[in-house]
């Protein structure tokens, strides 16, 4: 049975749907072109976001995470951008992020594949909120909303005492 990538209001194809894991691997290509891999952040919390140029609510997303990112930094969260544009599309990366000032690291190349390995959902944008073991604690489908950042990173950099947020949020229908 062939499924489909749910991408905004896009449909792409996708292979079967495997079972999803906890462990968070993922190697793809720096925005200049270095092998970059999660697993090189652990000892780190880390919020990764799956996005396109084309992507309508990437498109508004993004400067949500940028002003996060600049307030979380000086606290040790690693955000990363991870593009599941095409070859084609890929060429509008660049751009995309200098209008949008993303000065965290930017990765090209990740796929359905990727978001399927990883429990993600099948739509874009997608976030994953990361341990420091590297484990995906919460994960967002569609786009996230300021609280929903906030309070996740929030919990994970404090005691975890209190009961943790939701670890699925979904705001598009898959």
């Amino acid at each position: 049975m062939l499924k489909s990538l749910i991408v905004g209001s896009l449909l792409l194809p996708l292979a079967g749907i495997s079972q999803h894991t906890r462990g968070a691997e993922l190697t793809l290509k720096s925005i200049d072109r270095q092998r970059v891999r999660l697993k090189d952040y652990r000892g780190k919390i880390v919020l990764v976001n799956f996005w396109a140029t084309w992507c309508g609510p990437c498109n508004e997303e993004m400067p949500l995470l940028v002003k996060e990112e600049e307030s979380y930094r000086s606290r040790g969260i690693i955000f990363i951008a991870a593009s599941v544009d095409d070859a084609e599309s890929r060429k509008q990366v660049p751009a995309f992020v200098s209008r949008n000032q993303v000065r965290f690291p930017v990765w090209l190349g990740a796929n359905s594949g990727d978001l399927d390995r990883l429990g993600m959902g099948l739509a874009v944008p997608a976030t994953a909120f990361l341990d420091q073991q590297g484990h995906i604690v919460f994960r967002v489908t569609g786009p996230t909303h300021e609280e929903e950042v906030r309070e996740r990173l929030d919990w994970l950099i404090g005691s975890r005492a209190g009961p943790a947020p939701a670890a699925l949020v979904k705001h598009l229908d898959e």
